[in-house]
């Protein structure tokens, strides 16, 4: 569709670097957390249970992000609001996630906090962005 009538490019190129960089980001904030879970499992006495579950969300979310991040960049470069849409909608449960390992789990350390905190900002960013490029595509395969 970016051949549109007057071959006008609606992509969003701060949109793109958002998404890009919030997966690389991503991978560093699982893996660290990774890493934080095995720290607290040594030097805390942490229930294997707790670990256990918190380990399968943490399995679960990157799962979630990174399908989120797909739909978003193929939903971008190639204009289909309905790609953006749906990775606005897988959104919702990566926030709720994120602010789990933020608030909620058994043990929060300071740089979990720091690193939450970031993620939400990047993650509020490509969401008004996404949501910005899926009204713009919508409105342009409206008048074709």
């Amino acid at each position: 569709m970016a051949a549109s009538g007057n071959n006008r490019i609606l992509s969003s190129l701060p949109y793109q670097i958002l998404l890009v960089f919030g997966g690389w980001y991503y991978i560093l904030y699982s893996v660290v957390t990774l890493l934080l879970f095995i720290y607290k499992g040594i030097i805390l006495p942490y229930p294997v249970k707790n670990v256990v579950c918190e380990v399968v969300l943490l399995i679960f979310l990157c799962g979630v992000e990174g399908t989120r991040v797909f739909l978003g960049k193929k939903g971008n470069l190639t204009e289909r609001s309905m790609s953006v849409i749906l990775s606005l909608v897988l959104t919702v449960p990566a926030i709720i996630g994120v602010v789990y390992f933020l608030r909620w789990q058994t043990y929060v350390l300071q740089l979990e906090v720091i690193l939450g905190a970031i993620l939400l900002v990047v993650q509020g960013l490509q969401s008004v962005f996404g949501l910005f490029g899926a009204i713009t595509f919508a409105r342009a395969s409206q008048l074709t």
